[in-house]
């Protein structure tokens, strides 16, 4: 068996626990998924099959397209809503407009500084399992694109939004970096990804419905 899956991911679990599910349920170790989502996220993970492990990077690479929701006021260590709160601060002055006027900043191309809670390495060591041991260190900022950054629905504290944009692009911190720019702070309470290139959620299947039959094939699989 080769190919790729396109799994809809539940909240809860890593993607690492995914790809062990996926491994019991066809029989094979050779299993392995392309851009990791945190276990707070849900939707579209690309899990690869056999000769299809090869073709890592070029998933790896796709655009990524989400649906969020951040929460003002609330600033946490994981910027996402389990994380330890670090400061809470008024947001009641804070409109519609001001958000959407903070969005537009962070459209194009920009900078942006890896969080604490990811994948990134530091001296040979993920910034996740620093971030674990309390630990916090300077993070050199990384160049990512973002094409979209619309809100859906303002209901404070709560701001829905839908983002598009390039590989290497960090939810949690965009929802932090708008907090800052609206000086009340903010983190983020879901995402869900809706799209990895060419592969919708509309064409995912459940992780308890999936099976054998939902491998397809990548031309260079």
């Amino acid at each position: 068996m080769e190919g790729i899956i396109v799994v809809d991911k539940p909240s809860g679990m890593t993607s690492h626990d995914v790809v062990a599910r996926v491994r019991r349920k066809l029989n094979m170790k050779r299993v392995g998924h392309a851009g990791t989502l945190d276990p707070l996220a849900t939707g579209v993970l690309i899990i690869l099959v056999g000769n299809a492990t090869k073709l890592f990077d070029k998933f790896v690479g796709f655009d990524k397209s989400y649906l969020a929701t951040l929460q003002l006021g609330l600033k946490t260590r994981s910027a996402d809503i389990q994380g330890e709160t670090l400061e809470e601060r008024p947001f009641a002055d804070i409109t519609q407009n001001n958000v959407e006027a903070a969005f537009t900043r962070f459209v194009g191309n920009i900078e942006q500084i890896p969080p604490m809670v990811s994948a990134v390495k530091h001296k040979g060591e993920r910034l996740y399992k620093l971030a674990r041991k309390g630990e916090t260190v300077e993070r050199e900022p990384r160049k990512i694109r973002i094409d979209t950054l619309k809100l859906l629905e303002f209901s404070a504290p709560f701001v829905k939004f839908v983002l598009d944009c390039s590989k290497g692009t960090y939810v949690r911190q965009v929802a932090e970096d708008v907090g800052e720019v609206l000086g009340c702070g903010a983190c983020i309470t879901e995402i869900r990804r809706t799209k990895v290139g060419p592969f919708d959620i509309a064409g995912a299947v459940k992780l308890e419905a999936l099976d054998a039959s939902h491998l397809k094939r990548w031309p260079s699989a």
